[in-house]
């Protein structure tokens, strides 16, 4: 078997007396996408820093890339990219400028910085943008540009910690393009996220976490099937009926109703589809008319709330911070930029 790209057993990071990430075991192959999933503050960026080198671990061990986190980061530096939540761009520069300036950064010259830095804004469709102030880009292309510029050298693995946090839908569908071209090429990438829509698109497995623990891992076919053999998603005709529709699903089907961010539809999980009959029955003798309903695979949604008890926080603070106050995110050794990530990803966090 070829060597993962990242192999952590009880790997564990506290901040006083709040433990944040509590004995996190994964096991993720190259090539690919392994998604990690969970509720803010369940520990998934606390974990991201530490396989990036950015926080040094209290327990557990782990390897990236064949490298020990503890004996060898400048190694994994060399290697990796991280994408933090929040583009980390200089707003006053403009895209090529913020380009060129990472690729001096990195030992390129000047020439060929600014020639790899047209090339991405080109791949990037950013080009007319180039000489335009970042301040002025909008949330997609601050996106765009910022996972750019953690290609100036292409990593082996890349880390995107909510890449797609605050973007528009068709910005967020062409980070996904974006993404699985960086696959294509060889990079194996893992991804945090909040948007599980995002995660069913993209991630080939993926893992949960919740209160600093992996408490889920598999494809997404095989985490949905732990949840119920099928799911009953109905769009109301009036959206104002909504939480009428929810209580008669509730009461008649004897599961969790998840409210779509459709403010007219709803899922709910069911371990028998003859429940379903019965729901919808209930739903016409109280009056509740239906534009459409549909028996189905349940959805990552049903998923993340069987598991974690809550629903998933896709419009959370895009501020939030899940390293306590008291932590600092502190370097296992000191950043050399000779040796810095490619992109220099992880040091622009």
């Amino acid at each position: 078997m070829p060597e993962p790209a990242i192999e952590a057993r009880g790997l564990i990071k506290r901040f006083g007396d709040n433990t944040a990430v509590d004995g996190v075991d994964l096991s993720i192959p190259r090539g690919g996408i392994y998604g990690v999933l969970g509720p803010n503050g369940a520990g998934k960026t606390t974990a991201i820093r530490m396989l990036a080198t950015l926080l040094r671990p209290d327990g557990g061990q782990a390897t990236v890339l064949g490298h020990d986190v503890f004996a060898e980061p400048k190694a994994i530096r060399e290697k990796i990219a991280l994408t933090g939540q929040f583009a980390s761009l200089d707003e006053d520069l403009t895209g090529i400028e913020n380009l060129v300036l990472l690729g001096r950064l990195l030992g390129y010259s000047s020439r060929a910085a600014r020639a790899r830095g047209m090339d991405l804004l080109e791949a990037f469709s950013l080009t007319d943008a180039a000489n335009r102030q970042v301040k002025k880009y909008s949330g997609g292309m601050r996106r765009r540009l910022d996972i750019a510029g953690s290609l100036i050298v292409t990593p082996e693995l890349m880390f995107l910690d909510e890449p797609t946090t605050g973007i528009d839908p068709r910005s967020r569908n062409q980070v996904w393009d974006i993404i699985r071209t960086l696959v294509a090429g060889g990079t194996t990438i893992l991804l945090t996220t909040q948007y599980l829509e995002e995660a069913d698109q993209l991630a080939g497995r993926i893992a949960v976490i919740d209160h600093g623990k992996v408490i889920a891992e598999g494809t997404p076919g095989q985490l949905k099937a732990q949840v119920g053999s099928g799911a009953l998603k109905v769009r109301v005709a009036d959206a104002g009926r909504r939480e009428e529709a929810a209580e008669i699903l509730a009461r008649t089907i004897g599961a969790e109703v998840v409210r779509e961010s459709d403010a007219a539809a709803l899922s709910t999980r069911l371990d028998e589809n003859a429940r379903a009959a019965v729901a919808l029955n209930a739903l016409e003798e109280a009056g509740v008319e239906l534009e459409t309903f549909a028996l189905g695979q349940p959805s990552l949604d049903e998923v993340f709330l069987a598991l974690t008890g809550k629903p998933a926080e896709p419009d959370a603070d895009p501020q939030h911070d899940e390293t306590p106050a008291g932590g600092p995110a502190e370097s296992v050794d000191p950043v050399d930029p000779a040796g810095a990530a490619p992109g220099t990803g992880a040091n622009r966090k």
